[in-house]
């Protein structure tokens, strides 16, 4: 069997929704499962973070997944219903739907859910993505509110820079202003809000990423966090080759040794969910000690660099990012995120399920 695997912890998952607890204060927490859980599976994510006071999800087949799993908790939409033929859907199923632009209203007054549900209000503070302009938020929550079928309101908004410098006040304050007349819960924090700006924690908190052990920020570690990597991605040296000065490995040659060097030779590729545009330095794992990887990555196998390494060989373990090499490090030598890394790996790749 080919060696690569990636084993995923039930209980890293418990433990950093107990750590995102730890910053929520009174606020409630969502946990983000959309994407099968960030790459991670829905089922086991649904066992993992158990003790969440809810869970958001992009599609209705993730909702009624997660409903004939026996979640009992309120279940976010955050895109919402994408027609009129959803609403009958999210009253049996008992979902909340995120409303964002006016067609969702007009579905719901035409099709009114038999059984009254809670729907979240999205206003757009600056991200410019999803959402009812701010100065339309009187129009917009007092129609809500008149809705049949409604039986409550949240207004909600989404950060652009939470994990950056430019923070989250440029939006929080514009949407605190406006909304804070109308006496609604409200949510905003996602994980880098909640970790970082306590003033985000309205009535509840939407954590994603930090539930699965990676840090949002590029300042501050998981580790530091206290995060434990929920997945680590593994596999194996399958092959040895010996380089002399000038020569290159791989497609395109893209890396040339300057002297004579061993290349190791893994099981694993962009087909598995590695990203192939990961250049010469990419850090990697050899038997438990840094190294890098070196040329283009193929779609089954990458070289990784074991000139200081002269106790590896064919067998030898190999850790592509999760215990001991945080995803997000990989993902920054990458050019890329750790969202990415994580949602990306490939159904073909075994899973070992971890308590």
């Amino acid at each position: 069997m080919r060696p690569i695997q990636a084993r995923i912890s039930i209980g890293a998952m418990a433990h950093n929704l107990r750590v995102a607890r730890s910053y929520a204060g009174a606020a409630r927490l969502f946990a983000v499962v959309k994407a099968n859980a960030y790459g991670h599976g829905l089922s086991r994510a649904r066992r993992g973070l158990a003790a969440a006071d809810g869970f958001a999800v992009l599609t209705l087949e993730e909702a009624a997944n997660l409903r004939q799993m026996g979640v009992e908790q309120p279940i976010l939409l955050l895109e919402g219903i994408f027609g009129a033929d959803e609403i009958a859907p999210c009253a049996e199923l008992e979902l909340w739907p995120v409303l964002h632009h006016a067609g969702q209203f007009d579905w719901l007054r035409r099709q009114p859910p038999v059984r009254p549900i809670q729907v979240f209000l999205k206003f757009d503070s600056g991200m410019h993505r999803l959402g009812f302009p701010l100065a339309e938020h009187a129009a917009v929550a007092a129609r809500a509110r008149n809705l049949p079928g409604v039986a409550g309101v949240t207004l909600m908004t989404h950060f652009a820079q939470a994990d950056e410098g430019a923070g989250v006040d440029w939006q929080l304050q514009p949407f605190l202003h406006e909304v804070a007349g109308h006496g609604l819960p409200w949510s905003s924090a996602n994980s880098a809000a909640l970790l970082r700006y306590p003033e985000t924690l309205g009535a509840w908190a939407r954590p994603g990423l930090m539930l699965y052990g990676a840090s949002p920020f590029t300042d501050a570690s998981a580790e530091l966090l206290g995060l434990r990597p929920a997945m680590t991605l593994q596999s194996e040296i399958i092959g040895v080759q010996s380089l002399q000065a000038g020569e290159g490995v791989g497609y395109s040659q893209l890396f040339r040794a300057k002297r004579p060097m061993r290349v190791g030779v893994v099981a694993c590729g962009y087909a598995d969910g590695y990203p192939r545009h990961a250049l010469t330095g990419t850090p990697i794992l050899v038997n438990g000690r840094m190294s890098r990887t070196l040329g283009r990555v193929s779609m089954d196998m990458l070289c990784v660099d074991l000139s200081e390494h002269a106790d590896a060989g064919i067998g030898s373990p190999v850790v592509l990012w999760g215990e001991g090499l945080p995803v997000e490090t990989v993902a920054a030598a990458a050019g890329t995120s750790s969202y990415e890394l994580l949602c990306a790996l490939a159904a073909r790749v075994p899973v070992l399920e971890m308590d």
